[in-house]
């Protein structure tokens, strides 16, 4: 958000922070959700790039197509265990695992 943005915001009444202020996070619980978010992101692209629809893939995992969808828009249902199995299905390498979580971490510290 812009700064004269947030000026007006607060001159009104309005207070501006971050969702993790808003929801009282520990900065653990933050990282956690930044790294299921991060690793959602990474089985869309994943799938994506080895040209599967989300019923393919549904079927490679022996799940539901809506299953798949939960997956990849970040649902707070889906685990981490089954975002990085989905991966792994996938054909992700513990090396690419490796990247795509470090890749996260970095993400949110920056």
């Amino acid at each position: 958000m812009n700064k004269a943005k947030r000026q007006r915001l607060e001159a009104k009444g309005w207070k501006v922070g971050s969702a993790d202020e808003f929801l009282g996070l520990t900065p653990e619980e933050a990282a956690y959700i930044e790294l299921k978010l991060a690793l959602s992101k990474k089985v869309r692209q994943y799938r994506r790039s080895k040209n599967l629809t989300q019923v393919q893939m549904a079927k490679l995992m022996r799940s539901s197509q809506s299953r798949i969808a939960k997956i990849e828009a970040g649902d707070a249902s889906v685990s981490l265990d089954l975002l990085i199995r989905s991966l792994i299905v996938m054909g992700a390498s513990r090396k690419d695992l490796a990247r795509m979580i470090a890749s996260s971490s970095r993400a949110s510290t920056s």
